[in-house]
């Protein structure tokens, strides 16, 4: 959602501020200090509906309100598939049945006790095509999954998800997948409660109908200003050692920096990078490397980037070195889709940086009179560091190609159903791994995934994907998925890899254990405030 990786922005000023700063003092919503986490989320969350959500922010917080069969460790740069719902996990020897034994003691915030036909309930809301999820495709893996969501069948019963005798949930996949068990850490399969659904309809993610299972609970969600989260006493888990998250939305990266600096706010997931020299320098500054991927897409069916020549052109006229330059030298530029770490990850596929060739390719497109070239716009959500970014791009290509072109941008929801609606030529984007695996990148491309917002359908490329995903020998996976990234970014140059994240982060020294991961999970459960 992974979920995708998105930075997000709103258009409101900071309002909320503290009072006072002594260990007594009251912040607004009448939370005290000294056990509340002041934290910018920079954004109003589009949804808290797990089903549906796609983007960074609302991923974060129901990080700390909900829980799924596992969750994700984190040790020397290394992730872990560890036990949450599930308490532990089995294959058959082929790997296509996977048997989940589930935790007895687990209860929502309203005292009702978890069951296996909660997660049974979400995955069929999940692939119903009236549902209008994003990640339908998510678990397309299962048997049958994909039919029931083509329509192809109606009893969901067919689908390979069922509770056996024993009240274990049974899993039976299209194919072998060693990975299984780890891609449901993701927030669209997780449980969900269909009686609450059904009694509120949209209204049942409001603070006084939400349920969840997690370490936290809504407690208000103050729109367009803050999210409240307090502390869930009947978590089954690692009980939080603090008892309040206040999220504040400061879209605006210098007011929450101003904040910061003013003891305001304890901690920023993202810095204005004009400012990074000086911030680098702060005590409090933290950075960390994410399997995360940002990058230019282009509308294949939309003029004039139907013409692959012109998608090749643009894709070797854009240095990405010089992005990282003007970014504050802070990420690792990009060629491939897959990030180091990874199998699938290989710095020699993709179109590197030749103005002249580009130059050439444009010629060959029919445009060697530039002023005829049809007039082109790039978009990207509202946000300065994106703004930077694709000012540099327009730069470039008026330097590269004699090309110009205009931004627009628009405010993180509506640019997403822009998105949606593809009325892009091109845009930018970014995805944060939604598992710690090649696929979660590579099937972001494919034919049927709902976030592919290019246009582009590639039956040779969805077979290499859905081979690499099968493939238990990680030296052939890596064959796989080469030829893959091949077809898509150098034959097709269907989108421009730029550059791979390395997070930054400012973090309060009265704040202990902030959650800082290479998949960005928002675990709260370490934190603790010792001042």
């Amino acid at each position: 959602m992974s979920i995708s990786r998105i930075i997000v922005l709103s258009c409101l000023s900071a309002t909320i501020l503290t009072t006072a700063c002594t260990r007594k003092a009251k912040l607004d919503y009448g939370l005290p200090l000294n056990q509340t986490l002041r934290w910018n989320i920079i954004t109003e969350p589009p949804s808290l509906d797990w089903t549906l959500i796609s983007d960074t922010t609302s991923s974060r917080l129901l990080d700390a309100m909900m829980e799924g069969l596992v969750r994700y460790g984190f040790k020397d740069g290394n992730v872990q598939v560890l036990p949450s719902l599930a308490s532990s996990w089995q294959p058959s020897k082929d790997m296509k049945t996977w048997t989940f034994t589930l935790r007895q003691d687990v209860k929502w915030t309203d005292g009702v006790p978890f069951t296996g036909q909660q997660i049974i309930d979400s995955w069929e809301r999940l692939l119903n095509p009236k549902t209008g999820a994003e990640y339908s495709n998510y678990l397309f893996i299962v048997k049958n999954a994909e039919a029931y969501f083509d329509g192809k069948i109606k009893d969901f019963n067919q689908v390979g998800v069922k509770l056996n005798d024993k009240g274990q949930l049974v899993v039976t996949l299209e194919r072998p997948e060693s990975y299984f068990p780890a891609i449901l850490g993701n927030e669209c399969t997780f449980p969900i409660r269909k009686d609450i659904i059904a009694k509120y309809g949209d209204q049942w993610t409001t603070p006084a109908h939400m349920v969840t299972l997690g370490a936290y609970k809504l407690k208000t969600w103050d729109h367009d200003k803050a999210v409240v989260l307090e502390r869930n006493d009947g978590y089954f888990g690692q009980k939080p050692k603090i008892q309040y998250i206040l999220g504040l939305v400061i879209s605006d990266q210098s007011t929450a920096l101003d904040m910061f600096k003013r003891n305001e706010l304890d901690a920023l997931d993202e810095i204005p990078t004009i400012d990074e020299e000086s911030v680098r320098t702060m005590k409090e500054y933290r950075q960390v490397s994410t399997l995360g991927l940002y990058y230019f897409g282009f509308n294949v069916k939309m003029k004039p980037f139907d013409n692959v020549k012109v998608r090749q052109a643009f894709a070797m006229a854009i240095d990405k070195d010089e992005i990282n330059k003007i970014n504050g030298g802070r990420e690792l530029p990009a060629n491939s889709i897959v990030p180091p770490g990874l199998v699938g990850y290989n710095a020699n596929v993709g179109m590197k940086f030749d103005p002249e060739k580009a130059r050439k390719l444009l010629d060959d497109a029919g445009y060697k009179d530039r002023s005829k070239f049809p007039h082109v716009t790039i978009s990207f959500n509202t946000d300065e560091n994106h703004q930077r970014i694709c000012e540099n791009v327009q730069a470039q290509l008026k330097r590269n190609l004699g090309i110009d072109v205009e931004l627009t941008n628009e405010e993180w929801k509506t640019y997403l159903k822009s998105l949606q609606a593809k009325i892009y030529p091109m845009f930018r984007f970014a995805w944060i791994a939604d598992f710690p695996d090649a696929d979660t990148f590579m099937n972001l491309f494919e034919s049927n995934n709902a976030n592919n917002d290019t246009n582009w359908v590639s039956k040779k490329y969805d077979s290499l994907v859905t081979q690499a995903a099968s493939e238990l020998d990680n030296q052939k996976r890596q064959q796989l998925y080469d030829q893959a990234q091949k077809l898509i970014l150098e034959d097709d140059a269907v989108i421009v890899p730029v550059y791979f994240y390395r997070e930054q982060y400012l973090v309060n020294s009265r704040i202990k254990g902030y959650p800082l991961n290479v998949m960005m999970k928002f675990y709260p459960q370490d934190m603790e405030i010792v001042q």
